[in-house]
């Protein structure tokens, strides 16, 4: 085989070299008068006008590579690359159809292929065999393969998951990886060919994007799907719900992970099945039992139960008559010296029998913190709907302390008995060295939630007046 080739690169340049000489010989003799060989003119020396050069180009893109000569006279222009001779003057020797001669002897070629990067020589056909190099780096874009080649990954919880992407081009491409959110857009992760997540949980789960950009055309890119399978893990919407007899009632439960988890409902270690008045609905994730005209008998705990070929979970609900724990609404400063308008709103549908109201005084500084003696009061509920399931309230407490900090509870009861005693409200009186007035108190009907907002902004505002201290305004943000 090495034979064979050697004996065709001695006959291609013998052809050629047959043929230059003709050339060269025909243009001499023509060029002399009466085909005289006496008298000759001096000759002038070619000269390279263009300069040797780098060019880059894409791949599938056209080159034009410059071979520009003063005086050529009767030399002949030869383009060559390695040891294959491409074109003499402008007789092409090459058979790929994608080379040619263009202007005078630029070479020109077209749907430039990776294998056409190299050195291309333009070289003078004279007793010295000056040459010129034009260097030709082919561009390609990038391409991508993601392991596995279907992009879907599968993973227990706990282990550790390896996720890779291969890129080609040239330059050689740089990866990059994301993990896609739909709410919050793409989260940039690494830079490398792979992507190494340990002890994956549900929080993994999701689309993982890897992209490759070397520079030339667009950056391109593929998704991997991960899914990780664990035993179903339950969030329930409320973990207490309010009832009364003759109400419809849902309770929810959202399993994560694994969406194909069968659910069970129980009402106190008894398993429930649809009825008339009970219903169970799956969506997506989220799993809801809805009780129509509710009786004293669906009172109770529920569990729900998600149970898949890994594991089981159970999450608690329980279902009350009872009030739910009253929630302040009062700002925290009040607008007086000595009196305090306290603001609560309490879930019931039954109506309010009987409210319990606490207060003490708290002895503080910065270092310092003793509370006082609880004061209680038994409050007749004169209660006004703020909606078909909420009562709203108020209270004034009075005889105060100024400039002085103070805490508050309540507790409410309705026909289904006392609910639980709710947080801690802590409040401020003002001093008397507060001379402008402050509209922060709640007033029946008018204010809304944002009011604690924008009296937060005043209470900012005259701290060094009111001496409270940093830690207690602290506290209430």
């Amino acid at each position: 085989m090495t034979l064979v080739w050697y004996t065709r690169q001695r006959l291609m340049w013998f052809t050629v070299l047959t043929l230059l000489l003709l050339f060269q010989l025909f243009r001499t003799v023509k060029s002399l008068p009466n085909g005289s060989f006496e008298n000759d003119p001096p000759t002038v020396a070619p000269k390279f006008l263009s300069r040797g050069h780098l060019y880059k180009v894409i791949v599938g893109e056209t080159i034009e590579l410059p071979c520009k000569v003063q005086n050529l006279g009767s030399f002949v222009l030869l383009w060559r690359k390695g040891s294959s001779v491409l074109t003499a003057g402008h007789l092409k020797i090459t058979r790929d159809p994608r080379f040619k001669i263009v202007g005078d002897y630029n070479l020109q070629i077209n749907g430039v292929k990776t294998q056409d990067a190299g050195d291309y020589i333009c070289q003078l056909g004279d007793q010295e065999n000056r040459d010129q190099v034009h260097t030709v780096e082919i561009l390609v874009p990038p391409t991508l393969r993601a392991l596995p080649h279907n992009g879907q990954v599968t993973a227990r919880k706990g282990s550790t998951v390896t996720l890779e992407c291969k890129a080609s081009g040239n330059p050689v491409p740089t990866i990059y990886w994301f993990k896609k959110d739909v709410f919050s857009g793409p989260t940039h992760l690494s830079d490398s060919s792979t992507l190494i997540l340990e002890n994956v949980d549900r929080h993994h789960a999701g689309i993982y994007q890897c992209s490759a950009d070397n520079g030339v055309k667009e950056r391109v890119s593929m998704d991997i799907q991960l899914t990780i399978l664990s035993p179903p893990e339950i969030t329930v919407e409320k973990s207490w719900v309010h009832a009364a007899e003759g109400y419809d009632v849902e309770l929810v439960c959202i399993v994560h992970g694994d969406v194909n988890s069968e659910m069970m409902w129980y009402q106190n270690s008894f398993l429930l099945d649809p009825t008339d008045r009970r219903s169970m609905y799956p969506r997506d994730d989220r799993y809801s039992l809805i009780i129509r005209n509710f009786q004293s008998s669906d009172f109770g705990n529920y569990s729900c139960v998600a149970d898949n070929a890994l594991g089981r979970t159970k999450k608690y609900i329980e279902v009350s008559g009872r009030p739910g724990p009253a929630d302040f609404i009062s700002p925290a400063l009040s607008g007086t010296l000595d009196h305090y308008n306290l603001t609560w709103t309490i879930e019931s549908i039954p109506p309010l029998e009987e409210v319990k109201l606490l207060y003490r005084r708290l002895l503080m500084n910065e270092t310092y913190q003793h509370p006082g003696k609880w004061h209680e009061f038994h409050i007749k509920p004169i209660a006004i709907r703020s909606d078909s399931t909420h009562y709203l309230m108020s209270y004034v407490i009075k005889n105060l302390e100024h400039n002085a900090v103070y805490e508050a509870i309540v507790q409410a009861r309705n026909k289904y008995g006392w609910n639980e005693i709710s947080d801690i409200h802590q409040f401020y009186t003002r001093n008397h060295d507060l001379l402008f007035d402050l509209d922060m108190e709640y007033k029946m009907g008018t204010s809304t939630a944002t009011t604690h907002n924008a009296s937060f902004g005043k209470l900012i505002s005259i701290v060094s007046i009111l001496c409270i201290p940093m830690k207690v305004l602290l506290n209430l943000m």
